[in-house]
């Protein structure tokens, strides 16, 4: 898969009302057990990550979005062998 373009996926999310951030994770990092008050929106740009949400794991490939709803228990973790870059987006709420 070609690079990510963060501006383009930017935009895209800022259309459908979703903030868009970069977040690094080393190997092995892992987030357990959030929950947020608004939907969530992840892509990963590099590297190997798992999230887990309603009794699912699933495993993105770079490039493939993946939605988390709001107030579901979910977690994440950088589950390759470098660091993991991702991009994460919360629903806007007015």
């Amino acid at each position: 898969m070609s690079e990510i373009n963060r501006e383009k996926v930017a935009k895209e999310w800022l259309k459908r009302g979703f903030t868009c951030d970069l977040w690094v994770d080393p190997p092995g990092k892992r987030w357990v057990n959030f929950v947020h008050e608004v939907d969530e929106v992840v892509m990963v740009i590099e590297g190997d990550m798992q999230f887990e949400f309603e009794g699912q794991v699933h495993h993105p490939e770079v490039g493939e979005e993946l939605l988390i709803p709001a107030m579901i228990v979910h977690s994440s973790q950088n589950i390759g062998s470098s660091k993991a870059l991702w991009l994460y987006g919360y629903r806007i709420i007015h």
